[in-house]
């Protein structure tokens, strides 16, 4: 006779198949919103600290660590979010042994790669800072803020890998509270170590280190406890090909976004740095950081979704699967309509806060915010419709989508625009065609995207009409 634990479980999966989809998107969305925007917080809060505390300095060479994060952004995601998309879909075919397994190899996968990319990234460092465009100036901050997280690489990748976990095994109100748990933690020590023990920039990373460390602890309490779900066992911690390689390639589009964003932020540092010194460098670092704070909510909306996608298109349950996007992208439109209006409304208000004295950096901040966000209310489209592709187990249209916007577009773009737009618009200069190559990307990339999410809701509109 099964026990009230495993009746509990199935009940809480069987929901995602019958409950109201957009009581289901609140639901698994909300806690990753908050989660995500009180990250991103963090994150300007974090670059509050070291403008205020350091000076314009240390945000450039904040700024420079950018493509270096994005590359261990990139294995992570790709562990964490392959991971907890195919234990979506086997739990949404009832298969509970091999959610087990996916567990144990998510962290097998995590510890390889996180130990053996920063061992990497720490012995080639200054060479790598310099390749992005790093100065005599910025390269000592950005050289101490790096050495610190590549240090504690693993520890960061496992955190977000059992967070996106947490989310599958459907328990996103814990995964929320490790996002506000990791970011109280950090945002104390910010402050203790950089405003007021002025360890610098330094400061900033060693307390982004431990809250993460803190958390990861609290992760595999949960998931070794007798009610979780998905249990951690140490029979199933040790390495399965199939498994690993069905993680690695549901994944990839993950880790090709975030990656190709690492080749990008690279180009668009060197070319900020060319055309614009180390002021466009810091300017770029702060309308970067305000950018992903509309991202972080839009993927906010996606983790939220795959889950719920991934269990019903397992389910063959098309039709709440057509649902569930479109609320998803309606709600993600909202999100960047309203970014967009706040970026031409306050942006000397929103650049303001990373900048102390330091005029040059604040005109250039303003506007270099402005242009690049001349096509957000569109590109939620575009991040949605990669997110569903990769939800139902699709990863060379999810792929495909990642590379239109960066690989694509907005390298070409960054390349030539800065050669040819002042002779285009009298009165502009390179740096301006830097600026623009951002959101012309946008906008070409949203389009693509619409047609591919029309193209493959009809086709899950005639899988649903077989299916009745």
């Amino acid at each position: 006779m099964p026990s009230q634990t495993t009746h509990d479980t199935a009940h809480k999966f069987n929901a995602l198949g019958e409950k109201s989809i957009p009581k289901l998107l609140v639901q698994y969305s909300l806690p990753a919103i908050i989660a995500m925007v009180v990250s991103s917080l963090y994150n300007i809060i974090d670059g509050i600290f070291i403008g205020q505390a350091v000076g314009a300095d240390a945000i450039s060479g904040l700024a420079l660590t950018n493509p270096l994060m994005a590359i261990s952004a990139a294995f992570g995601a790709m562990v964490g979010i392959g991971g907890s998309t195919l234990m979506s879909i086997r739990l949404g075919q009832k298969d509970h042994q091999s959610a087990h397994a996916i567990l144990g190899n998510v962290i097998v996968l995590n510890v390889i790669i996180g130990l053996t990319l920063g061992l990497v990234l720490e012995l080639n460092l200054d060479s790598i800072l310099r390749l992005f465009g790093a100065s005599e100036r910025t390269l000592p901050h950005a050289r101490a803020y790096m050495q610190i997280l590549l240090f504690g690489n693993v520890f960061t990748h496992m955190y977000y890998g059992l967070n996106a976990q947490l989310r599958s095994t459907s328990r996103p109100m814990y995964a929320m509270y490790a996002n506000i748990g990791t970011v109280a933690i950090n945002t104390v020590l910010a402050y203790l170590f950089v405003m007021r023990l002025g360890w610098g920039i330094a400061g900033a990373a060693w307390s982004t280190l431990i809250a993460q460390v803190c958390a990861l602890c609290w992760q595999f309490w949960l998931f070794s406890g007798k009610n979780s779900p998905v249990r951690l066992l140490r029979r199933y911690l040790r390495p399965q090909l199939r498994i690993m390689k069905e993680i690695v390639t549901i994944g990839l589009p993950q880790f090709l976004i975030n990656t190709t964003t690492s080749l990008v932020a690279i180009i668009i540092m060197r070319s900020m740095a060319e055309f614009g010194g180390d002021t466009a460098v810091g300017a770029y670092g702060i309308v970067n950081r305000l950018a992903m704070f509309m991202a972080f909510v839009v993927m906010g909306l996606d983790q939220g979704m795959l889950p719920i996608a991934g269990y019903n298109y397992g389910a063959q349950k098309f039709h709440r699967l057509e649902s569930v996007v479109k609320y998803t992208l309606v709600a993600a439109t909202v999100v960047t309509t309203l970014s967009f209006a706040a970026s031409h409304l306050l942006p000397g208000a929103l650049v303001g806060l990373f900048v102390k004295d330091a005029p040059e950096l604040a005109a250039a901040g303003e506007h270099g915010l402005k242009v690049v966000s001349l096509f957000w209310p569109v590109i939620g489209m575009q991040i949605v419709s990669s997110a569903f592709f990769q939800s139902i187990g699709s990863p060379s249209k999810s792929i495909f989508l990642s590379l239109t916007r960066q690989l694509i577009f907005l390298i070409p773009l960054i390349l030539t625009l800065p050669h040819i737009l002042p002779g285009l618009l009298p009165g502009t200069a390179a740096i301006d065609g830097v600026w623009y190559s951002l959101p012309a990307a946008d906008g070409v990339a949203a389009l693509i995207s619409a047609v591919m999410l029309v193209a493959q809701i009809r086709k899950l509109r005639q899988k649903s009409a077989m299916t009745l």
